[in-house]
């Protein structure tokens, strides 16, 4: 049986899927596309507030995978999900796969103040120690961050469930993919090049955290169709400015595209009051009811992670679901 291009297969009892308390309806979708019922785990709090994780199964030889994104409460979440990694080392799993959706600390990838940690590179380490065999991830925002890790790393990518949802959706003959700063030229370009369509970039200033300047078009967008194409959606301030200046340079509309719906902060003010279009996310972030405008559309990803989770576990290529 075929659903959203993949196939649902049935796994038998070697494959174990645990779910962190990020995002239990992802791992749940994800479940439901390879014919299994979520593995039990009892996660709860000492009164002096330590974390308790036990594995309400066995897993003794089995191949296991624990999805978690590091989502807020980012601390709390990245320590379960290696709390839940080494007990399952303890119970004898022949093999963890750490399925993190969202990594959120692939932003820190890089020394670019005095005195700072790479804690991208950090957090990696960490996730080793614990007990990860191997990394399952999606879309990170820095593509060497993916050498950080000492053990194999699968890299997915949301562009093809974008791809397709434009193609479905969207009347794409006046569109440009615009990328919201040189550094995302790289991953707008791919987008671009499976749409077929040309693109636009847009120069960026970052002033500080919370706010961007940015100037000139370099591209065509006069009485175009601008989708700005992004690795994640935090606090909006990227994309509202790139809207906006988008619109000021003669852009008919601009739709905004994002793997990751992080959504935080003064994020949904900004989206709310903005003239974007639409805003296209997927769920590697879980996005609550509260957070879905009407103009915000949250596709998924489970089919993706289901049919790498299958593949990792039969030993089949994961790269050759991108080919």
């Amino acid at each position: 049986m075929i659903q959203g291009g993949l196939a649902i297969v049935a796994m038998n009892d070697d494959l174990k899927i645990f779910a962190g308390g990020s995002n239990p309806k992802l791992t749940d979708e994800i479940c439901s596309h390879l014919g299994l019922q979520r593995s039990a785990l009892k996660v709860s709090r000492f009164s002096n507030d330590n974390l308790f994780v036990q594995v309400m199964e066995n897993v003794r030889e089995r191949d296991v995978f624990v999805v978690q994104s590091f989502t807020a409460p980012v601390s709390d979440h990245i320590l379960e999900l290696c709390i839940t990694v080494d007990a399952l080392r303890s119970a004898s799993a022949k093999r963890i796969t750490a399925v993190v959706p969202y990594y959120s600390y692939s932003r820190s990838d890089k020394k670019d103040a005095p005195r700072i940690s790479i804690a991208g590179r950090l957090m990696a380490d960490i996730l080793v120690m614990a007990g990860a065999n191997r990394v399952l991830t999606m879309d990170l925002h820095a593509d060497q961050v993916h050498g950080f890790f000492s053990v194999p790393v699968d890299h997915l990518t949301a562009i093809p469930t974008f791809a397709d949802h434009f193609k479905r959706h969207t009347d794409l003959s006046r569109a440009v993919i615009v990328a919201s700063d040189a550094g995302g030229a790289k991953r707008a370009g791919r987008f671009a090049e499976r749409l077929n369509l040309p693109l636009v970039i847009v120069d960026k200033r970052r002033i500080d955290d919370s706010s961007v300047r940015q100037g000139l078009v370099v591209g065509d967008v006069v009485d175009r169709d601008a989708i700005v194409f992004e690795d994640e959606i935090a606090a909006a301030s990227t994309i509202v400015t790139s809207v906006e200046t988008l619109l000021r340079a003669g852009a008919r509309s601009v739709t905004a595209a994002a793997t990751h719906g992080v959504l935080c902060g003064p994020a949904m003010d900004r989206l709310r009051n903005s003239p974007v279009k639409k805003i296209v996310v997927t769920n590697t972030v879980d996005v609550p009811q509260e957070k879905r405008l009407d103009k915000l559309t949250v596709l998924s990803t489970a089919p993706l992670f289901a049919e790498a989770i299958k593949r990792i576990h039969t030993g089949e290529s994961v790269g050759a679901l991108f080919t």
